[in-house]
Parts: structure tokens; sequence; C-alpha cells
């Protein structure tokens, strides 16, 4: 009986020992390991796939839960999924639990690499999910990221440093402190290694310089800050930079006869998706003018006349707008065919038989339009940007005042 509970007892020891030693090698194939699904990841962020993301993120905590830059990933895939989030109740459980993804980053780092990791997500988490001193925290961040002694060839994403500098530049963007966001973008340029981030960082630079460009003698304010920073632009938005920058009111008060001022005290109609809309007011100054493009359009689907004010204006549209605008201030009809007649077009993807080919070409021969500086392609689907478009309204300001 003795002999029989030992080998019992040694049996459940053997059992319990086996299972264990099943338990520590979870991840068994030479490419299932925390490293490459943390590398594909970071790849899947990249793209916008947050799911997938998530998902190789949580296969290397599976592999390794010790493996602290799976965690600061996952943090960065969560913020940016929580951004999307309005539920205030909802974005805040998830900024928790975020946070306590950050916090176990911190608590498994191994080393200075580890550590760069941590405080590179800091940074990009903060930026996007923009809680309460937000920026201050990213600046903390970035600091003690800079500050670390990293043997770069560690850094298996980042690869260097300046991948710091990058993101701190994309914060102070989106802070609207543009010279700031210059400095850090022209650090990752001026880095004696030439990787991943410098043609990034000379993208974003120039984007910064040209909006810095955009802003000498006009008025943008925060609203306007904020368009400018957009990569494409709302019907709504360019309702508000045409009030508050070109200033249409006075302008066609200036220009238009005394009784045709009178009839245009309001606009026609108001289209029911403006009523709640932060720019109602400036859209309904520019639906009283009745320019072209900016008119109210029918919707099938409910039949009435919408202004859509989300809709994204494209370049196209944006030469019939400004063209329109500088037919009615400056009360010259003839631009309105000036280039008709062309047998030839300058643009590779604008046909001289085009209905926008006349407004196109007003627009750029006039320079407050631009086509592609190597291409020479103008794009007229491409999304018009906010800061082209204030460059553009600043030109074209330029332009009516020499007139």
């Amino acid at each position: 009986m003795k002999h029989l509970k030992f080998f019992i007892l040694c049996l459940i020891v053997a059992l319990f020992f086996g299972c264990a030693s099943k338990e520590v090698f979870k991840c068994t194939f030479p490419e299932d390991n925390p490293e490459y699904h943390y590398l594909g990841g970071m790849r899947a962020i990249e793209k916008g796939d947050l799911e997938m993301a998530i998902e190789k993120f949580e296969r290397a905590l599976y592999c390794d839960k010790k493996f602290s830059r799976a965690y600061s990933g996952l943090a960065i895939a969560k913020a940016e999924k929580a951004n999307k989030i309005k539920d205030r109740d909802i974005r805040k459980i998830e900024i928790e639990r975020i946070e306590n993804d950050l916090k176990m980053s911190k608590k498994y780092a191994e080393n200075t690499s580890d550590e760069f990791d941590y405080y590179t997500a800091k940074i990009r988490i903060y930026k996007t999910l923009k809680t309460k001193d937000w920026l201050e925290e990213v600046e903390k961040a970035y600091y003690k990221a800079v500050d670390l002694k990293i043997d770069e060839t560690k850094l298996t994403y980042y690869e260097g440093k300046e991948a710091a500098h990058y993101f701190m530049g994309l914060a102070y963007m989106d802070a609207f402190d543009f010279e700031k966001a210059k400095d850090k973008f022209r650090a990752v340029i001026s880095s004696k290694q030439t990787g991943k981030w410098h043609e990034k960082a000379d993208r974003a630079w120039k984007k910064a310089d040209k909006i810095t460009r955009a802003m000498a003698a006009v008025t943008v304010g925060d609203v306007g800050k904020k368009i400018a920073v957009q990569e494409s632009i709302t019907r709504a938005d360019l309702a508000a930079l045409l009030v508050n920058e070109l200033n249409i009111d006075s302008i066609f008060a200036g220009r238009i006869p005394l009784q045709a001022q009178m009839e245009k005290t309001k606009p026609e109609f108001i289209p029911a998706d403006i009523m709640n809309h932060f720019f109602k007011q400036e859209i309904l100054k520019v639906l009283k003018w009745k320019i072209r493009g900016l008119e109210p359009k029918y919707d099938e689907s409910v039949k009435a006349y919408l202004f859509k004010p989300h809709e994204v204006v494209k370049r196209g549209e944006m030469a019939l707008i400004l063209e329109e605008l500088l037919i009615k201030i400056t009360g010259d009809e003839r631009i309105a065919t000036a280039f008709f007649g062309h047998e030839k077009s300058p643009f590779p993807d604008v046909r001289v038989t085009s209905p926008i080919y006349n407004a196109v070409m007003n627009m750029t021969t006039r320079g407050i339009m631009e086509a592609e500086e190597i291409s020479g392609e103008f794009k007229p689907e491409s999304p018009v940007t906010g800061v082209d478009a204030i460059l553009a309204i600043k030109v074209l300001k330029q332009k009516i005042i020499i007139k």
C-alpha cells in the first residue's frame, strides 16, 4: 500500500510538471515569437488595421506575457480605437485600460530599448487621446526618450532615436505650434542616419512650413488653424474660410449695387442638414450669394435640397468655386470663357473638353492653385487640403485688392 501511494504521488508530480513544461513552450514555430508578432502589430498600425494590430500584440503576449514592447504597441492600437469612441463613459474605461497597458510596458522593460518604445508610445498615445494636459505629458515622455543611452540597432521597429523627434513634431502640429513642429522635423532630417522617418519628416516639415506661410498676412484664428492641418476640407470648412478669411460679405457689399444687396440679406431657404451645424451662420452667408459649387444639392434619398456640410471638397470643385468668386467680385464675365478653344491641355489629367478646364486654367495661371510640381497633374479628384485652401484664399484676396 505504501508503494502504491508513493507511485500515485510520483504520477501526480510528473503530470503537474509535464503540463507546466508545455506551458513554457507555447510558441514553437520559428515565426511564432514575441518579436515577430510585435513588428507585425506595428506595421498593422501603420496601415490602419487596428484589429490586426491588437491580434498581433496579444499573440506576442501569449508567447511571452512579460514582453514589454507588445504592451506599448497594444496601448497605441487601443488609443487609436478609443479616439473614435463618442460615449464619454466608454472612452474613460478604454483610457484606463490603455494606461494599464502602459504601466505593464514600463514594469517589464528590461533595457533602454524597451524604455524607448514605452516613452515613444506615451508620446503617440497622449497625442492621439488629448486628455487633460496632454501636451505636457507628451513633452515629458519625449525628453525621457531622447535622454536615453541606446544601442539603436536594438530598436527593431523605430530603428533610431529620431523617431521621438518625428512624433513630437506631429504632437506640436496638433497643438498648432508649427515653428516647434518644424524644429523637430528638421532634427530628423538633419540626423546622421538616413532612416525610415526621414521621408515622413521631410513631408511633414514641408506641410508645417506651408502652413506658416499660409498664415502670414491672414487672420487665421483657432478655427483656421484646425482647418490648416486637415488632409481634406469639407464644404462647411470652406464656407467658414470664405466668410472669415476672404470676408465675402464685405467684398460683395463693396462691388454689388445696393438694391441687389438688399435682395441678398438672407438665403432663399435654409437646408435642413445645417440647422445644428457649428458653421451654420457662415454657411448661410455663403448661400445668400449663390456661389456656384456651394449651392444646395438635391438628395434623392430624402427628396430635398441639402447643403451636405460634411462632404469633402475636391480640387476640381475648388477651382470652379474660386473662379465663380473671381467673376462675381471683379464683374469680369470674360473670365468664364478665357481659355476656350485650346487644342492641348498643359495637364495630363484635365482635358480641354473638361467642364473644369477653364476654371483650372484661371486658377493656375493666376497662382491661386498649383499643379503637382513633378508630374504636372492637377489632380481634380483629390481632396483639397486645409493649408492649400487657406493659401488659395490668401492669393485670391491679394488679386482682388490689387485689382
